[in-house]
């Protein structure tokens, strides 16, 4: 599956109003309960490896700092 971080998050919140406004059926409320843990998922995964990524390119250059504290 071919799918960037923005276009999950934008799904999220598509889910997030379906869900909220209370027309779904619980069969539909839960298909989307388990299509947003996948997403979630999938986004909690592109946010570790680009954390990674910062920790490697600040750990090489001198210019750019970063904290390691959660937020």
């Amino acid at each position: 599956m071919n799918k960037s971080f923005e276009k999950a998050m934008k799904r999220l919140e598509e889910i997030a109003a379906l869900l909220e406004d209370g027309s779904q059926t619980l069969e539909d409320s839960l298909k989307l309960f388990e299509e947003a843990n996948e997403l979630s998922k999938f986004c909690e995964d592109k946010l570790n490896a680009a954390e990674k990524k910062l920790k490697i390119l600040t750990k090489n250059g001198k210019e750019f700092k970063i904290q390691e504290e959660m937020f």
